[in-house]
């Protein structure tokens, strides 16, 4: 059977063949190319991020040159996200992709001829920063939409929870890969490696059918189109409440993964880059199990009360771990904290995906990928605080708050607490 006879097969409906047992998704040929090439892309910008940070620190020794290049590249991600939004709704998805793709292998590879050719050389690290961050902010919520051309609706759950679950798998071990790249091939060869894996990445779009795919030929101004997606957000009250929860993650729940886990790893449990690693590593091990776990959840209805569960349990874990006297009970703390982050990153964008109509999804993805600019926010004040009241307070407080969000929406909010699968498979 061909490619493409397999995937009109998945076309057909709950009775195919292609679409029993609950990672039915990998059985399309197409999704499976997908997500090699997601995780792919993952891959390299792990292995950038730790060669840009590692470059800019090694020839700078400043913390402040260090948090500029974050800034750059976030501020490029966050100012362009609508501007893609509107990009991928008006403009054929498989061309974005290869553009994308095509942009980042480019970069990649100039500027590792850019460090043969000097390589004590800074201003350009923010250049490519700059240029990286244009290319996320297409990539970012070109690879969400993407996934809803690629499979049939009854098929989305699995198929979002599978491409996080690739992310949290690199999250784990990307930044160990980057480290021993830095270490056999130099900060110039890592530059390479990244343009290789994007050259791999053009490859598998080749294999795509976007059978679902359902293209906007109205001629409408960009200045229309984002009117459009910021009305239909701000009017349809389900998107605009898993709009907001997801701005928990950023703001809250990242900061204790990020920004905070280092403070941990030196101040608490009198360790060193090792013991960094080792947090990260379970919170990476944490998501994998909690992204098979979503993945496999099949039929479950009650999405909204699930999302609203994960999200206490997440902050009981932070709780538990502040509160750990020993490494290996913030380890298993920091693991429980990324399985059910990952089961409420999933259902929280599964959710939210399902309930932007095909014409808008562009566009409405372009507005939710804004939350990524409050990540600094959220670093920022865990840092402050850290410094200001320490790192186990700071996290308590994390932790409360999105207790307490939890809480006061399963309280106050019916269209989340009822919230069922079938009331998004039928909009």
């Amino acid at each position: 059977m061909t490619t493409t006879n397999i995937e009109a097969k998945a076309r057909t409906g709950p009775k195919s063949g292609v679409q029993n047992g609950p990672f039915a998704v990998l059985g399309v040929p197409s999704f499976a190319w997908f997500l090699t090439g997601t995780t792919l892309t993952n891959a390299a910008q792990w292995v950038q991020h730790v060669t840009l940070s590692w470059l800019v620190y090694d020839l700078t020794s400043s913390g402040t040159m260090l948090g500029t290049l974050n800034l750059v590249h976030s501020i490029a991600t966050v100012g362009l996200a609508p501007i893609a939004g509107v990009a991928i709704d008006r403009l054929p998805r498989r061309g974005l992709l290869y553009a994308t793709s095509i942009w980042l292998f480019s970069i990649s590879f100039g500027f590792g001829l850019v460090l043969l050719g000097n390589p004590t050389v800074v201003w350009p690290l923010f250049l490519f920063s700059l240029l990286g961050g244009v290319g996320r902010a297409v990539s970012m919520p070109l690879h969400q939409t993407v996934v809803f051309s690629i499979v049939p609706r009854s098929l989305a759950p699995s198929a979002v929870a599978l491409v996080h679950t690739g992310w949290a798998v690199m999250r784990s071990i990307g930044p160990a890969i980057g480290g021993f790249l830095l270490l056999w091939f130099g900060p110039a060869g890592n530059f390479f490696v990244q343009a290789g894996a994007y050259a791999l990445v053009t490859l598998t779009i080749v294999k795509l059918n976007l059978l679902y795919e359902k293209p906007d030929v109205k001629q409408a101004r960009t200045r229309s189109s984002f009117r459009e997606g910021w009305t239909y957000v701000l009017s349809e009250p389900t998107t605009m409440a898993f709009l907001l929860m997801s701005w928990v993650l950023p703001l809250f729940i990242i900061p204790n993964f990020n920004a905070l886990p280092p403070i941990y790893a030196k101040d608490i449990f009198s360790g060193g880059p090792d013991t960094l690693g080792t947090l990260l590593s379970a919170v990476g091990v944490g998501g994998i199990v909690g992204g098979f776990v979503t993945a496999s959840l099949g039929k479950l209805e009650r999405r909204g009360l699930l999302q609203l569960a994960s999200l206490l349990l997440l902050s009981l874990s932070f709780i538990a771990f502040a509160t750990s006297s020993a490494l290996w009970m913030a380890l298993v703390f920091m693991a429980l904290a990324g399985f059910f982050e990952m089961i409420y990153l999933t259902t929280n964008m599964t959710l939210l995906q399902l309930s932007i109509p095909d014409s808008l999804r562009g566009r409405v993805t372009g507005i939710v990928s804004l939350r990524s600019g409050l990540m600094p926010v959220g670093a920022f004040i865990a840092g402050i605080g850290a410094d200001l009241v320490g790192p186990r307070t700071m996290t308590l407080v994390f932790g409360g708050i999105t207790g307490a969000i939890a809480v006061i929406v399963y309280l106050a909010s019916p269209i989340i607490r009822e919230y069922r699968l079938s009331q998004a498979m039928e909009n």
